[in-house]
């Protein structure tokens, strides 16, 4: 099921589903703060709407049915034509708009359409609906920082646990910095390839227009077994077993904790 958030707008509650192709906003909502009866479909058969909603499916949506489109868009602003958003939907093959059912029922647009649709309820009621949705955007963003920034300083202790185990028992005395860091990269592959599946130069060569490393694009779930992984090599390193036999046992874990994590509902709560 697809996250929801609420946001007020003018004393108006109005619902906001978090779906793939970005925010989508309840407009049956927004029409609580139309004074007077008026609908979807009035709005949908104006023809600066139709020509609008044409140019945004052109931009974003490939398998717009421009054929359809046309036929629409030649009627548009007929005192006869009529159009419903699920006819819209099913001729033209549109993505912008949908109507929905169940608990969250109703039609609604991208954000980017449902600002335009903001207008017509009034000048006022978009300026706030650009605010309060800017505010969501902001809490949302908090929100994902401060999760990034605690699994990052949660791996970053880890690491300093797993490196101190590599130092004390695989790093022989004597060697040159260099030498060590090798060991340490060796370790550090380890993990990136019982989670990842590759090492990080073969990351590097597959993603040569990204900066950074692996571990930058990684996702929480990712850290948060990232994490797990180094304490566990740390013990099994203390407990002598070789790389090989410590791959295998890690990379069972990894798989393990990432379905545990990816059906937490606790987690999906986060994104």
């Amino acid at each position: 099921m697809a996250k929801t958030e609420k946001i007020k707008v003018t004393g108006v509650e109005i619902t906001v589903i978090k779906e793939p192709l970005g925010d989508f906003i309840s407009i049956t909502d927004m029409l609580k703060a139309k004074d007077g009866d008026f609908f979807v479909s009035d709005w949908l058969r104006n023809r600066n709407t139709v020509e609008f909603l044409g140019i945004w499916e052109s931009v974003n949506n490939p398998d717009f049915n421009y054929g359809e489109f046309a036929i629409i868009k030649s009627q548009a602003g007929l005192n006869n034509y009529k159009i419903s958003v699920k006819e819209w939907v099913e001729k033209t093959n549109a993505i912008g708009l949908k109507a929905t059912a169940g608990r969250y029922g109703g039609t609604y647009a991208h954000i980017d359409i449902a600002l335009e649709f903001g207008m017509w309820i009034s000048a006022e009621f978009k300026v706030y609906l650009i605010k309060e949705f800017k505010r969501l955007k902001e809490e949302e963003s908090s929100r994902k920082n401060l999760q990034w920034n605690l699994q990052r300083t949660l791996a970053k202790v880890n690491y300093r646990i797993h490196t101190d185990a590599i130092k004390e028992n695989l790093i022989p005395e004597q060697l040159s910095k260099a030498q060590i860091q090798i060991v340490y990269a060796d370790e550090a592959d380890l993990l990136n390839v019982a989670l990842f599946g590759l090492t990080a130069k073969q990351w590097r060569d597959s993603n040569p227009e990204k900066e950074g490393n692996i571990r930058d694009y990684a996702t929480i779930e990712q850290l948060v077994v990232l994490s797990n992984l180094e304490s566990i090599n740390a013990v099994l390193i203390h407990q002598g077993l070789n790389q090989s036999v410590r791959l295998k046992q890690l990379n069972q874990t990894a798989i393990q904790q990432m379905k545990s994590l990816i059906n937490n509902l606790s987690i999906k709560k986060l994104k």
